[in-house]
């Protein structure tokens, strides 16, 4: 990650909580802890943030706690060729009339240009894919009642829904933070236990994550590769990945950049 991006990953995680550890931040960048401290010191000496034992602190505190993990701004725009075409071929498994479950961010954001045309019963969390298809679609669109986390665009209640516990899906599509043989990461809690409701009431689970999501890793996991249906990746997906993924039986699907043509692998 270049310096100017992590600067405006540093200073989004300083406003989104009361103190940002270095630990975090070298989990949210991927950087080491050297770069770290460094780009802490600069930034204090800019005055844009300030530096406290382990970590940093905004100059004006947060009006609300925030959830660890890149900003939506920060993360839009990172491997943003993969994720449309991997969102390209995840609505084009979505039939008309089908209920489906959407998870918040960057890359299932994707998904919504694919869906205008579509007459679904969308159920998500994602604020900025709830917005798009009321405006745009004729899709029933249901999301749940919580706050507005608005540096991830989504929307999370610590106490669980009622919607979302009777809501159907056929399938659910999410991303995630990481994925490895222990299963899927996530980095904040409540987007676990979030996320941990809805994956219980979808028949499929789908995860969309470019081939950089096999090399993250986070301090969660939300679950095993053995509840996943298939993983939807870019052709940089690595071979002991791949390898990872057919000894957990897990379906793969891979994504080429160059002229958005379906491969697939599958996977007993």
């Amino acid at each position: 990650m270049h310096e100017t991006e992590r600067h405006r990953v540093i200073l989004a995680a300083a406003q989104s909580r009361p103190v940002v550890t270095v630990g975090e931040l070298c989990e949210i960048t991927g950087s080491s802890e050297a770069t770290i401290r460094r780009d802490i010191a600069a930034l204090d000496e800019a005055g844009k943030l300030r530096r406290v034992r382990g970590g940093a602190e905004a100059i004006t505190p947060p009006a609300q706690g925030g959830l660890m993990g890149r900003p939506f701004s920060v993360n839009e725009s990172i491997n943003i060729a993969q994720k449309r075409a991997i969102a390209r071929i995840a609505a084009e498994m979505c039939a008309d009339g089908e209920p489906i479950i959407i998870n918040g961010g960057t890359t299932t954001f994707q998904m919504v240009h694919h869906l205008l045309d579509k007459r679904l019963s969308v159920f998500t969390n994602s604020f900025a894919i709830a917005e798009v298809l009321i405006h745009n679609s004729r899709n029933s669109v249901v999301i749940p009642g919580g706050t507005v986390y608005r540096e991830q665009n989504v929307i999370l209640s610590p106490f669980g829904g009622v919607v979302a516990s009777h809501f159907y899906a056929k399938r659910m599509f999410i991303g995630c933070q990481g994925i490895s043989a222990h299963g899927l990461m996530e980095a904040d809690p409540m987007v676990v236990q979030s996320e941990l409701a809805l994956i219980g009431q979808a028949e499929e689970l789908i995860v969309l994550a470019d081939s950089s999501k096999f090399s993250a890793r986070s301090s969660l996991i939300l679950c095993g590769l053995d509840r996943i249906s298939a993983v939807i990746t870019d052709s940089g997906v690595r071979d002991e990945d791949r390898q990872m993924l057919e000894t957990a039986g897990v379906r793969l699907i891979v994504a080429d950049t160059s002229n958005q043509a379906l491969q697939e692998a599958r996977v007993a």
